[in-house]
C-alpha cells in the first residue's frame, strides 16, 4: 500500500495491530541482543545480519497499512496536515506533530 491519509479513528483502530506486530519484533530483538532493544549500543557483528532481518520485516509490515515507519519502534500516521505519532511502549496514540516539526515538536493530543 502507498502513503495514506488517517482520521484519527483510523489511526486509532489500525493500533493495536501495530502494537502488537512492534511487540512482536521488541521481543525478538531483546533476545538476539540480551539487551533492551532501544539501547543505542552498536548492534554486535555477530546477530547484525539478523538484526536487521527484524527490524526490515517489522517495517516492512508497518508500511503493509500506509503507515510511515519514521525511526526504531517510530511511526506515523499521516493525516493530511502533518502526523499521528507514535513510539513503542506508548499505550495509545496521544501525539501529534507538523511535517517540518518531527518527533521533537510533537505536542500532546487534548
Amino acid at each position: 500500500m502507498g502513503k495514506r491519509i488517517f482520521s484519527y479513528e483510523e489511526a486509532l483502530a489500525l493500533l493495536p495491530q501495530v502494537q502488537g506486530i512492534t511487540g512482536v519484533a521488541v521481543t525478538e530483538v531483546r533476545k538476539l541482543l540480551n539487551r533492551d532493544p532501544e539501547s543505542t549500543d552498536p548492534v554486535p557483528p555477530a546477530v547484525a545480519e539478523e538484526y536487521q532481518r527484524i527490524v526490515g520485516e517489522w517495517a516492512e509490515a508497518i508500511m503493509q497499512f500506509g503507515i510511515e515507519v519514521k525511526g526504531l519502534w517510530l511511526i506515523d500516521f499521516d493525516n493530511g496536515g502533518g502526523y499521528y505519532c507514535w513510539r513503542y511502549p506508548e499505550s495509545s496514540l496521544q501525539y501529534y506533530h507538523g511535517y517540518d516539526e518531527g518527533f521533537r515538536g510533537r505536542v500532546k493530543l487534548n
